[in-house]
């Protein structure tokens, strides 16, 4: 009899320790699968180790606020990328040449100097550009590292673009410079904005030579780029492209923000993260999907998707008119493309607001909402989110995409992201969990600004 109560003791005890292994130790409760999360940030995921020259980085950062740089030396590269405003500008579309102020006090200048357009797109955060996977830079990556191009680099310079930059991102620094919306001004009003009207970017009377030559006219510039670079022995040597290079540099190391919560938990801290933050990631990187597009180290795939985001402003020149946005398919050619823009990084994403390619939203839930239901959200649009300095003439162009409802279909037939249900809840842990990828170093950048410039420029917008 004793040998039977053994057996089946053994064997209830047996079928209680399955049943808590299989309910998480609660009866009627599975705990959820911890998700796969990506690997710390390490130096190594960084140019030069993430420690360029320190003489190149404190270059870059003049250079960088410096509005020698632009055609009527009036705005600079931090203009609309400020340490001030989180390395954008707080605006849905920035206002670039002509216009005065910083951030959202910007206005649209005034008289014949005043504001011609909006810039099309939203002036993307800078922050952790520095990383060698950012291979695609601006919203449709039409600048990326290629290896069958004769420099290495896509870029719409082509066969202009010259030899010797860095890398990608100092790729990029060689455009906004040739933009008159944006740094080099209308034609009529200075050699730049002629150069760039003519689409002369790299001739001895070109873009980048006429910057070169006011930096080559400048004592302490030329002193500081003998110092930095073994080529340069004198004035005569300075080129733009050893400008951009140096504000890569400076972007790199001074907007490098891997020291997040979400950073230290990866790291060990497992105390780094609130139970609300916690919450957030496994939906994130689970049953929400966030994860699938905002995957890696930084919280992207560096792909291009079409997610129906709402297209305010006054276009990239695309359509009927010029005032769509094609997005990707500008640089592919391929129509599947359409409307398709490169995944954001999600690092710091609370302080970088509006946000869209055409910074259409100005609350982060309210473009979480949108990712849970694409198509419901931009059929439902709240124009009012849009933070744009108003002028009737510009305020008349704003929304003609969104006016017209074959447009606004297009836009979201090309959507490829399926509805997310989430409880009210769920969506409050999301957006903790985007909270903390908040690098606390990025609440305050004041450090970033120089307090002058060796052209004597004004620091103040």
């Amino acid at each position: 009899m004793r040998t039977w109560i053994g057996v089946l003791a053994v064997a209830l005890a047996m079928l209680l320790a399955s049943g808590a292994a299989a309910f998480g130790g609660k009866r009627g409760w599975q705990r959820p699968a911890r998700p796969p999360l990506p690997q710390p940030v390490a130096d190594g995921d960084y140019y030069d180790a993430g420690q360029p020259d320190e003489g190149k980085v404190e270059l870059g950062r003049l250079l960088f606020f410096d509005k020698i740089l632009s055609g009527n030396e009036n705005i600079s590269c931090a203009t609309c990328h400020h340490a001030l405003t989180d390395t954008g500008d707080g605006l849905s579309l920035p206002v670039g040449e002509g216009a005065g102020g910083l951030g959202v006090t910007r206005d649209l200048g005034s008289g014949p100097d005043a504001v011609h357009e909006r810039v099309p797109r939203n002036a993307p955060p800078v922050f952790n550009l520095g990383a060698k996977q950012f291979v695609h830079l601006f919203h449709d990556g039409r600048v990326a590292p290629d290896a069958s191009q004769p420099t290495g680099f896509l870029s719409p310079a082509a066969d202009q673009l010259p030899d010797g930059l860095d890398n990608v991102l100092a790729v990029q620094a060689m455009f906004p410079v040739q933009s008159g919306t944006e740094m080099a001004g209308q034609p009529g009003e200075n050699d730049q904005a002629d150069a760039a009207a003519a689409g002369d970017l790299a001739g001895p009377d070109g873009v980048w030579a006429l910057i070169a030559d006011r930096l080559r006219a400048e004592p302490d510039y030329v002193d500081r780029f003998v110092a930095v670079y073994p080529d340069v022995s004198g004035a005569a040597d300075i080129t733009y492209v050893h400008a951009a290079n140096a504000i890569a540099a400076f972007e790199a190391v001074a907007w490098r923000m891997d020291q997040s919560p979400f950073d230290r938990y990866l790291r060990g801290d497992r105390r780094a993260l609130s139970s609300r933050a916690r919450r957030g990631m496994r939906l994130f990187y689970g049953r929400a999907g966030c994860g699938d597009c905002h995957a890696g180290k930084f919280q992207t795939d560096h792909g291009f998707h079409a997610i129906a985001m709402p297209q305010i402003g006054p276009g990239k020149g695309d359509g009927p008119d010029g005032r769509d946005d094609f997005g990707r398919e500008r640089v592919t050619g391929d129509p599947a493309d359409r409307y398709r823009f490169r995944t954001p990084t999600l690092r710091n994403v609370a302080l970088t607001g509006p946000w869209g390619h055409a910074g259409a939203y100005d609350t982060l839930r309210a473009v979480v909402d949108h990712h849970l239901d694409p198509v419901a959200a931009l059929e439902r649009y709240d124009r009012s989110q849009a933070v744009l300095p108003s002028r009737p003439d510009l305020d008349a162009l704003d929304f003609v995409v969104m006016d017209d409802p074959a447009r606004v279909a297009a836009i979201a037939a090309a959507n490829e992201l399926a509805p997310v249900r989430l409880r009210e809840r769920d969506v409050d842990d999301l957006i903790a969990f985007l909270h903390a990828l908040t690098d606390p170093r990025a609440l305050d950048l004041r450090r970033d600004v120089p307090r002058s410039l060796p052209s004597g420029s004004p620091l103040a917008e």
